[in-house]
């Protein structure tokens, strides 16, 4: 681990996205705290690459509706984002608290982020049922078991989830879930293509999940996954996953 072991600041990242001719990213959380998030804003303040910002809020608060009411002034704020993979309890999203939270993020056109593990999916099924009029969006796949080479339970999942019309999926994280040393382009393809036709190029986005790709992968190595996958795809399609989607899902 000791590779993330240092500070990543916006410089680190603009280089890489010159490189790889991106025009900018967005910016989601890593640490359960306002303090974060309004650092992560900061940044954004200062550097026009960072098109907006995911960040945290206890949406479990008795007092989430001045909370967003307060975070509601900060125009590059897109959405929030609860670390659900490291809640002890499985059902977490079905809390009743929690799901009052969730309630209240349309009013202020705020989106919602869901990082979960495959063990996840059925209840995030029915979670999402709960709010048909929320912009949801699935991190890294839901993380499938990629260096077991599983697909059984999280591909019938996922495509339940996609029947959503109101669920996205971000195409991120992958290079983490498989062999650290030793992946190969092919090990991701079942997955690329189950998660491609359940979904569309409609509302499939890139993420790099830099810096935490940096375990199993260069920032370029990560991202030639995806651009050859859709080497094929229209240049409409080439658009909308490596952009056009996430300016949309995001509102930047």
């Amino acid at each position: 681990m000791s590779v993330l072991k240092h500070d990543f600041f916006p410089l680190d990242l603009k280089l890489l996205l010159i490189d790889s001719k991106l025009d900018g990213c967005v910016s989601v959380q890593v640490e359960q705290s306002e303090e974060e998030t309004l650092f992560l804003l900061d940044l954004a303040n200062k550097e026009d690459m960072i098109k907006g910002v995911v960040g945290w809020i206890d949406l479990r608060s008795a007092n989430i509706i001045s909370r967003l009411q307060h975070f509601s002034q900060f125009k590059k704020l897109k959405g929030f984002r609860h670390i659900v993979q490291a809640e002890p309890d499985n059902e977490f999203m079905l809390r009743k608290d929690f799901c009052n939270g969730i309630k209240a993020l349309k009013d202020f056109n705020f989106t919602y982020d869901i990082l979960i593990y495959p063990k996840h999916l059925e209840v995030a099924l029915k979670f999402v049922s709960l709010f048909p009029d929320q912009s949801f969006v699935i991190d890294h796949m839901a993380k499938p078991l990629i260096k077991k080479g599983e697909l059984d339970g999280w591909q019938k999942e996922m495509h339940a989830l996609a029947s959503f019309e109101n669920v996205f999926c971000k195409v991120s994280g992958m290079v983490t879930e498989a062999s650290w040393n030793s992946w190969k382009e092919r090990d991701f393809t079942p997955y690329l293509d189950l998660v491609f036709e359940a979904f569309g190029t409609k509302r499939m986005m890139y993420g790099s999940d830099w810096p935490v790709c940096l375990l199993a992968a260069s920032y370029k190595s990560q991202l030639s996954i995806v651009e050859n996958y859709i080497a094929s795809f229209s240049e409409t399609e080439k658009s909308d996953v490596m952009g056009r989607n996430a300016q949309r899902f995001y509102n930047l």
